[in-house]
């Protein structure tokens, strides 16, 4: 693992408001300011194959981006909050990671409920059947909004 990688992602997270910033081999792979796992599985179509061994920053990282993070065999991730569940799975995968606040869980925007993709990935272990599932959930969403 470049440590550096993950260093420039952070940075890069913080100064350019960020929400979602992806490094390897020192090279920008993707950033993005969309809120919520959307932007995570958008990277995951686009560039599958060239995740594996990638660091992330993730303004917000549950369970959800963690599971993806298994999925595409990043290295390293930083979080500004990071779920005990997102924790959980990165130890037993060994992946490394970094956090400024640990958290219960992921809300919604409007903090009154869970996030809906961490309520749909609760009881999945399997980082494809959460990636499957994910996906299905973000088309369907996408379909609603049309």
């Amino acid at each position: 693992m470049n440590i550096d990688d993950l260093k420039i992602a952070k940075r890069l997270l913080m100064e350019n408001k960020l929400t979602l910033c992806v490094v390897k081999e020192q090279d920008i792979l993707f950033e993005s300011k969309s809120h919520g796992v959307a932007a995570f599985l958008e990277i995951v179509e686009e560039m599958k194959d060239k995740l594996e061994g990638a660091s992330v920053a993730d303004k917000v990282a549950g369970k959800a981006v963690a599971l993806m993070c298994v999925y595409v065999k990043v290295k390293a991730v930083y979080a500004t909050t990071l779920s005990i569940a997102a924790e959980a799975l990165f130890e037993r995968h060994s992946i490394y990671f970094e956090y400024d606040n640990l958290v219960e869980g992921i809300l919604r925007a409007d903090r009154n409920s869970i996030c809906p993709f961490e309520q749909l990935v609760r009881d999945v272990s399997d980082s494809s059947e959460a990636y499957r599932k994910l996906k299905s959930a973000c088309r369907s969403k996408e379909r609603l909004l049309r």
